[in-house]
């Protein structure tokens, strides 16, 4: 069926592409906070159309879109993450770059490819999406060409990610000639099948190809390696959407591929999610117990948090549909409040690095006689990610490890508790350089952009809301997990050792 209405807030989305970089084009001398509030108007408007998809049929486009309530999950997130990101890089690049159409361009484009991931049925398409996504952000991390570790950054970035691609195309050429399709529903047919005499060491080489590729889009351990130095080298809103609009499109595919194409054969693919979880969560929290630099921490601190998303995966494997839908519930969920949580960390972080020029935690020593409301928002987020109560973090940990437990993953899920209580160690040793310490010689109590104290206000606010009254927001995701497992059930039994 070929119903190009499907595709409407993606018109919007990449038209007001076309118009920001226009803008820039005729009118060479417009204020680049000009053309960050024109993005940020236009993700709000793609966001709006979005809505109208809300509780719609799900209708696919020849087999290669599905347009569903999951599809629509992400819209809604990656608009709000692109919105948010284009705000905070309004002040930001004043000073630093010369032109700034191309940077607000991509990042409607990036947020474009991050649905379409969510949105793929079919491999070619979904790879397609991922390295539309990819070539987006190797352009914004070394954006600065003037910043020799901006470019150094973005050099790393291409090079590791060639190779990571070239391993998911060979581990997909390998599944086209096993399973003789590359459409999800295609694959899980021609796995299901095959003969189940005994492990086919094809499919396991194509399964651990594939994940060494998704792996390295969400910076899971051992292929994590790009990401400290892109994050470092990366202007400070381009960390922010690394932290967050890729690790959602990585988990958006991860989810709609593994729980429609891969669920038959998941005896063959459930261990290795459940020890790169671990591995993961271990690395990450462990790596950034050593850091000095700001940006290299949450580098670190985001790898923890992909070890405990990982988790979901692995129950997938593990469960039949119903623990499949719980658990993709609790990572949806999850998803929003790391996001809500990282994004007003980097709001009050650009906001204080806009005044001061310094990235470093030992720069942030004082900040809450200098400036006590950043110092709040910082904490409040930092909180958030250890998973203490009434923050975000803690609710959707909660229902992420509830929704995602089986007799086989308890030893993941209790190393995660542990790992959560490492992770409050290095988030601590901040808001103490904030509370304890006297302020840097020099600086003085000084006064934030009133649109950075709004948003940092508001996303904090979403911080607490989701974390004491988190219904609504597991309600959605509910919703949009419910359409990857309507056809679930006459694979389970498939699912079984």
């Amino acid at each position: 069926m070929r119903d190009y209405a499907l595709f409407v807030p993606e018109y919007i989305a990449a038209g007001w592409a076309v118009l920001v970089i226009a803008i820039e084009l005729f009118w060479p001398k417009v204020r680049k906070d000009t053309l960050a509030y024109v993005t940020a108007a236009g993700a709000l408007a793609w966001a709006v159309s979005a809505l109208f998809y809300i509780g719609n049929e799900p209708e696919s486009f020849q087999g290669l879109i599905q347009s569903d309530n999951f599809t629509t999950y992400f819209r809604l997130l990656a608009a709000g993450i692109v919105a948010a990101v284009s705000i905070m890089s309004a002040n930001y690049l004043r000073d630093r770059t010369k032109t700034a159409g191309e940077y607000f361009g991509l990042l409607l484009v990036a947020g474009c490819a991050t649905v379409y991931m969510a949105a793929a049925t079919e491999l070619i398409t979904a790879y397609i999406s991922l390295e539309l996504l990819s070539f987006c952000l190797y352009i914004l991390v070394g954006y600065l060409k003037r910043d020799n570790l901006s470019s150094e950054a973005a050099l790393k970035y291409i090079l590791l990610g060639a190779f990571s691609s070239a391993m998911l195309l060979y581990g997909m050429s390998l599944l086209y000639g096993i399973a003789g399709s590359t459409s999800y529903e295609g694959i899980s047919q021609g796995l299901a099948a095959r003969d189940q005499g005994g492990t086919d060491a094809g499919i396991v080489v194509a399964f651990m190809l594939i994940l060494a590729g998704v792996g390295f889009k969400v910076s899971a351990a051992p292929f994590h390696m790009w990401a400290p130095d892109a994050y470092q080298g990366a202007p400070l809103p381009i960390t922010a959407l690394l932290s967050t609009l890729s690790k959602a499109a990585g988990f958006a595919l991860i989810l709609r591929l593994f729980s429609l194409a891969f669920v038959v054969d998941a005896v063959e693919w459930r261990w290795a999610f459940a020890t790169l979880a671990a591995v993961t969560m271990t690395a990450g929290n462990l790596l950034a117990l050593q850091q000095k630099n700001l940006k290299r921490l949450v580098a670190y601190s985001s790898i923890g948090q992909v070890g405990y998303m990982l988790v979901t995966i692995a129950a997938i494997g593990y469960g039949d549909a119903t623990v499949g839908v719980n658990a993709t519930s609790g990572l949806l969920v999850h998803i929003v409040g790391y996001v809500v949580s990282t994004l007003a960390l980097f709001t009050a972080l650009t906001a204080y690095y806009n005044k001061t020029g310094d990235d470093t935690i030992v720069g942030l020593r004082g900040l809450a006689e200098t400036q006590p409301f950043l110092a709040v928002v910082i904490t409040a987020s930092f909180f958030s990610f250890a998973g203490l109560p009434f923050f975000a973090g803690f609710t959707t940990k909660l229902l992420m490890f509830q929704g995602a437990t089986t007799d086989e993953l308890l030893w993941v899920i209790g190393l995660a508790v542990l790992n959560s209580f490492i992770s409050l160690y290095y988030y601590l040793m901040i808001v103490r350089q904030m509370y304890l310490f006297d302020p840097i010689p020099g600086m003085v109590r000084f006064r934030i952009n009133p649109v950075m104290w709004v948003m940092s206000a508001g996303l904090m606010l979403g911080v607490l809301l989701i974390g004491i009254y988190p219904g609504p927001a597991f309600k959605a995701a509910e919703n949009a997990a419910k359409p990857l497992f309507q056809q679930a059930e006459p694979g389970v039994a498939a699912r079984q050792p």
